[in-house]
């Protein structure tokens, strides 16, 4: 075939590629921007109220699975195009050995301004890995990014000061770099589901990205959306699902009927009780604060609230579908230590 014709095709193939790309940006902004109001329409067309479980559940599933189902498309094509320029073995080796540390503090500080919560962050995690970033810098991520940011720091900082939000920070990245740190040093890959493995491992065909057409870097985003996507939405569901009905219908006075008792145990059965429960930072400190008024104590409230938007069972469905039930345990394990101990130093120091 001519040489002229060959680029004439690539070129159109290329420009129907930034066409469609434009067209679903501008289509997955307005969606994006609209699902409030879309799940609020839907809940209102079957006949619900969101004063009652069942509709506040309802809700809960219409607004969170196109949000998360968006933001995982999103991110994974973009880290699809960005992989095509730099290898994972590239990135592996620029954050690894004496980088790792400060992949850790970098990893933790970006998850401020990302206000996912944990499930949400989840696609991110997934796009990490998949450059090949190391295993405990995107667990300082997937900690820090639904547990201290913005919005919980603007919240925590109106509602109990200054000293609370900032504490509540230093704390709060502390037990993103050190856990995820922990987990770097435990050298956990092998935990990782086989095609991770084969991710991570640099057996994913690659091709030098000096030699990538911009064309051919869009369609590794394609790809790289059509296999990661295609993986794990059935989790996705599953997960916000069983969030959505925990939330629904798990009663605010009966974790607050217990939470105030000045007993050792209040600040661990907090943090259990929080696990199963799935909500963001902007949806559970009301939550805390309705608490706290109640009478419970602050850091066992606190020690709930990281537990909820950190430790959600929703995310660990979500999870299972990258990560072996060894890692999974690890890594609950690892952060339950550090918000339990986040919870018994509030309670001491306030």
């Amino acid at each position: 075939m001519n040489v002229s014709v060959v680029d004439k095709t690539a070129s159109a193939k290329l420009t129907w590629w930034l066409i469609g790309i434009g067209l679903g940006g501008v289509l997955w902004i307005a969606v994006y921007s609209q699902l409030t109001a879309l799940a609020d329409a839907v809940v209102s067309a079957v006949g619900l109220s969101r004063g009652t479980h069942l509709g506040e559940a309802v809700h809960f599933f219409l607004y969170d699975t196109p949000k998360v189902l968006l933001l995982l498309t999103g991110i994974v094509f973009v880290m699809g195009v960005i992989q095509t320029f730099f290898s994972p073995e590239r990135t592996r080796a620029l954050l690894s050995g004496k980088q790792e540390g400060i992949g850790n503090v970098l990893a933790a500080t970006l998850g401020i301004v990302t206000p996912f919560c944990s499930c949400s962050a989840v696609p991110l995690f997934i796009g990490f890995l998949s450059a090949g970033v190391p295993l405990g810098v995107t667990f300082s991520f997937l900690i820090s990014a639904p547990m201290v940011n913005e919005i919980a720091l603007v919240l925590l900082f109106g509602m109990f000061g200054w000293k609370v939000a900032a504490l509540y920070l230093g704390m709060g990245l502390l037990v993103a770099i050190v856990a995820g740190m922990v987990i770097g040093k435990l050298r956990m890959e092998r935990h990782l589901e086989d095609w991770v493995q084969k991710i991570l491992a640099g057996q994913v065909a690659q091709v030098n990205g000096e030699q990538l057409s911009w064309l051919e870097r869009l369609q590794a985003g394609g790809a790289h959306v059509r296999e990661i996507v295609g993986k794990v939405w059935p989790y996705v569901l599953v997960g916000i699902a069983l969030g959505a009905g925990i939330h629904g219908y798990v009663p605010e006075d009966f974790m607050a009927s217990f939470m105030g008792r000045d007993v050792w145990w209040a600040v661990p059965a907090a943090v259990l009780l929080g696990v199963p429960m799935y909500t963001n930072a902007a949806g559970i400190i009301p939550i805390v604060e309705a608490l706290i008024g109640k009478g419970a104590a602050l850091g066992t409230v606190l020690a709930f609230m990281m537990a909820v938007i950190a430790l959600s069972a929703p995310e660990m469905i979500i999870l299972r579908k990258a990560l072996r039930p060894t890692l999974i345990a690890t890594f609950a394990g690892v952060v339950a230590t550090g918000i339990l101990l986040v919870g018994y130093i509030f309670n001491w120091l306030l």
